[in-house]
């Protein structure tokens, strides 16, 4: 017979602020990959202003997290915008950077993997306890 707390352990896991923020973090990963490589694939387009995740997400989901409601940090919108703060790198306005692109997308793969880790052990760590019950 299966112990109800282990269910009740594997709810809380899915209801806990760091996994919650960890899946938003991930989700925002993603994007993040898919504004660089939009980025660089118009590395060469005149006139393009590269796309990055609002900036406002970071400080959306701090607050979502340190208030410790899942919710809230499930309802952060990450949302992709034109960047038009960066300076124009070539003459017809195009204000993407190469370099700059390959390291921001290597810094994010890295987090990704990171995210990716931290939830893989926290699930495998879930199905062991419901394993043993």
């Amino acid at each position: 017979m299966s112990d109800p707390t282990s269910a009740v352990s594997g709810i809380a896991l899915f209801n806990d602020a760091n996994y919650v923020a960890a899946k938003k973090l991930l989700d925002a990963a993603e994007l993040m990959h898919e504004a660089h490589a939009s980025n660089i694939a118009n590395v060469e387009t005149p006139g393009y202003k590269r796309v990055d995740i609002d900036p406002n997400f970071e400080s959306q989901l701090k607050a979502a997290y340190q208030s410790g409601d899942t919710s809230a940090i499930d309802n952060v919108q990450i949302n992709i915008i034109d960047d038009k703060t960066t300076a124009a790198v070539r003459p017809d306005g195009n204000n993407v950077s190469m370099e700059t692109e390959l390291m921001m997308d290597n810094k994010t793969a890295v987090n990704y993997d990171s995210l990716e880790q931290y939830l893989s052990t926290s699930l495998q760590q879930l199905q062991q306890a419901v394993k043993t019950n």
